[in-house]
């Protein structure tokens, strides 16, 4: 139950980027197209929950038996960094349309702050290694779908009319926080679920 509290609580009341405002760049950069969000959502996907693993494990394994707890950010940096090196690769050569698509934002995830602030908090908060797994894993889903709706309510934007002042990152901006609003009340779902299964 800890687990699926955890899940619910980073996707949809604590979601990273509408709740948290962590991962902003990408959300307003690759948010054009629904097909390039989702190919942005996976990619995500891949590297945070890689990334927050192998970010673990330095840390419990590495930095803190050695004393070098301030080395962390750069540790898992490094870490964030050969992953993208890694998914810019692969999806070269396996989908070259959604790596143009992708462009200048799938080297930026090594400095998305989204993907560095999970690896960071899974720590803080002193999560076990599932735990910190099912976290970084809810939390990417959250941010795609994110992505995936704000990309739909952009794609629909583009068939209306809209006044000349609202025009261009205006409407961009308001739609975004329209819909950051939007999730603020799935604040307190998690509370209600502790308190119903008994949690708290």
């Amino acid at each position: 139950m800890e687990y699926l509290l955890i899940f619910i609580s980073a996707i949809f009341v604590n979601n990273i980027v509408l709740s948290q405002f962590l991962g902003i760049c990408p959300f307003l950069g690759v948010s054009k197209k629904i097909d390039t969000a989702i190919g942005m959502g996976g990619a995500i996907a891949f590297v945070l929950t890689l990334a927050t693993i192998i970010t673990w494990c330095v840390q419990k394994y590495v930095l803190d038996p050695f004393g070098l707890q301030y080395l962390q950010t750069l540790a898992f940096i490094l870490v964030i960094a050969a992953l993208v090196q890694m998914v810019e690769i692969i999806l070269k050569k396996v989908s070259p349309a959604l790596y143009q698509a992708l462009g200048i934002f799938l080297p930026l995830i090594t400095t998305n702050c989204a993907v560095l602030g999970v690896a960071i908090l899974v720590i803080q908060k002193d999560f076990n290694l599932l735990e910190s797994v099912v976290y970084a894993f809810s939390t990417a889903l959250g941010f795609a779908l994110a992505l995936i709706v704000f990309a739909g309510i952009r794609e629909q934007q583009a068939l209306v009319r809209i006044p000349k002042g609202m025009q261009g990152m205006a409407i961009v901006l308001i739609t975004a926080s329209l819909l950051s609003l939007a999730f603020m009340g799935f604040s307190g779902v998690d509370g209600g679920l502790k308190a119903l299964f008994g949690l708290e």
